[in-house]
């Protein structure tokens, strides 16, 4: 069962992880590139800051962006902005995501996202939480997903396992984590292929993170999974 209140105080905690990492940086740090192809720490920072107020846009029953290309312009009008801008961008937006998520609210409801996409309003949160875990990671300072809280780690794995499960595009899959947890994901038919290593190196390989290459499939080749 999903606990927002959990994820709510797990949401601060990584806020204030980002804050202080991003704060060691300066202009020139932030101008160059992120792990994201074509995009520096400035593109990552807006986004970040985009997101709060896009998903209190959720939660308030607004669509989340007024459109993609919307979305794509307002991200790449912020990146260039001086660090001190990116702070406080990130710290105002953060607050009024907070605000909005602790007045009192039916959280059991259904909400939109983008294009199309469904939820509960409960699971929110969490959705926020990705964002500022996995992009961390994508500045690129010394964060990587080793250092992501290990409750963190098998619940993206579980969201995103799932957001692939019955994909036609993806083959039956047996995900495997060296500590003993299991996965499903993929399709239905077919012998599961199946994929152990690292839960860090997993979480990278579904994420998008990383090639793969420190995964065993028993000499099989690594499915290609679709872009997120």
């Amino acid at each position: 069962m999903i606990d927002h209140v959990h994820d709510l105080n797990s949401v601060r905690e990584a806020t204030d992880r980002l804050l202080r990492a991003a704060g060691e940086l300066d202009n020139a740090a932030v101008s160059a590139p992120s792990r994201l192809p074509g995009w520096s720490r400035g593109h990552v920072l807006a986004h970040l800051a985009r997101n709060a107020d896009a998903l209190v846009n959720v939660l308030e029953g607004r669509p989340m962006y007024a459109s993609g290309e919307v979305r794509d312009a307002d991200i790449e009008r912020d990146a260039p902005r001086p660090l001190d801008v990116h702070l406080a961008d990130l710290r105002e937006s953060a607050a009024g995501f907070e605000r909005t998520a602790a007045a009192p609210a039916d959280w059991n409801r259904t909400v939109t996202l983008r294009n199309g996409v469904t939820d509960s309003a409960s699971r929110v949160p969490f959705r926020r939480l990705i964002e500022l875990e996995l992009h961390h990671v994508d500045l690129g300072v010394g964060y990587e997903l080793e250092d992501l809280p290990d409750e963190f780690t098998g619940r993206e794995i579980d969201f995103l396992t799932d957001r692939f499960s019955g994909n036609p595009a993806v083959p039956a899959i047996t995900v495997t984590a060296s500590d003993g947890r299991r996965w499903h994901t993929g399709r239905s038919d077919g012998t599961p292929l199946t994929v152990t290593g690292p839960a860090a190196d997993l979480l990278g390989w579904l994420a998008g993170r990383r090639d793969g290459a420190k995964l065993d499939t028993g000499g099989a080749p690594l499915p290609v999974l679709p872009a997120l």
